[in-house]
Parts: structure tokens; C-alpha cells; sequence
């Protein structure tokens, strides 16, 4: 399967399930998407404008689905798109190969969800999961 990267910044749209906020706006803990993934702010550091330019902010993070680490720099007033994350919790109905069936909380709609070999997860327990931009990921098991 071949996955295609869109730099949605540089044709002035939004990625599907994001909104866009300045970069002033963000905090610890948030989230924010860069080319298609949804990352975690781990830190924020902002240097003072200099003589011919303007504030910058350095952001620390990590991506919320692979770990993988990485920096954004850009200026203060800068746009930077934010996942829409969706969270949950739901009951696990089966476990088969690398998927996890479970069955949501609320809607009581089947999820198919990744799993995640650190996790003890057998059929009946309950998890946390969450989703962003497309993809989901199991977060916590009870």
C-alpha cells in the first residue's frame, strides 16, 4: 500500500480532522498535526523577536501512534493545524491476529482496533482507546 504525504500548510487548506490555531495558543499536553500525523507537545520553548524578525517557538514532540520524536520550529503568530481526537472506552468482544474487536461504550458500535503486544488484553476486559485523523490506537487496559 502505497501512502501519500500532503503537505496541506504550502496549498493553504486544513488536513481532514484538524482546525487550525496560532502557534502562541498551544500548551503542554496538547496535540498538533504535521504532515498527516497527530503529535503531543512535549515542550514549548519561545525565544524574544529579534531585530528584523519575530517571536519563535520550538516545539518538542511525539508521535502519539509510532513514539518517533521530532522539532517544529515556526514564528509565534504562525497557523499549525490540531487533530480532532476522539476518545472512548469499550468492552474487548475477541482478540484475532493483530486486531483487537471491541465493542464501544456508548454507541455500541464494533471498533477494530491495532494491537498493542506490551498490553495484557483478553475478551471481556475493558480499554481505553482513542482516535485521531483516521487512525486509532488502545490506550489504557483496565
Amino acid at each position: 500500500m502505497i501512502r501519500r504525504r500532503i503537505d496541506y500548510s504550502t496549498i493553504g487548506g486544513t488536513m481532514p480532522g484538524t482546525t487550525r490555531v496560532e502557534i502562541r495558543t498551544l500548551k503542554v499536553g496538547r496535540y498538533v498535526a504535521i504532515e498527516n500525523d497527530a503529535y503531543k507537545i512535549l515542550s514549548i520553548s519561545k525565544s524574544k523577536p529579534g531585530k528584523h524578525g519575530s517571536a519563535k517557538a520550538r516545539l518538542e514532540l511525539e508521535d502519539i501512534f509510532t513514539g518517533q520524536k521530532r522539532s517544529h520550529v515556526g514564528t509565534v503568530t504562525d497557523n499549525i493545524q490540531v487533530p480532532v481526537i476522539e476518545k472512548g472506552s469499550a468492552v474487548i468482544t475477541f482478540v484475532q491476529g493483530n486486531e483487537v474487536n471491541a465493542m464501544d461504550n456508548k454507541t455500541y458500535e464494533t471498533l477494530i482496533l491495532p494491537l498493542d503486544a506490551e498490553m495484557n488484553l483478553q475478551a471481556g476486559g475493558e480499554i481505553q482507546w482513542m482516535e485521531a485523523m483516521g487512525r486509532y490506537r488502545i490506550t489504557r487496559d483496565h
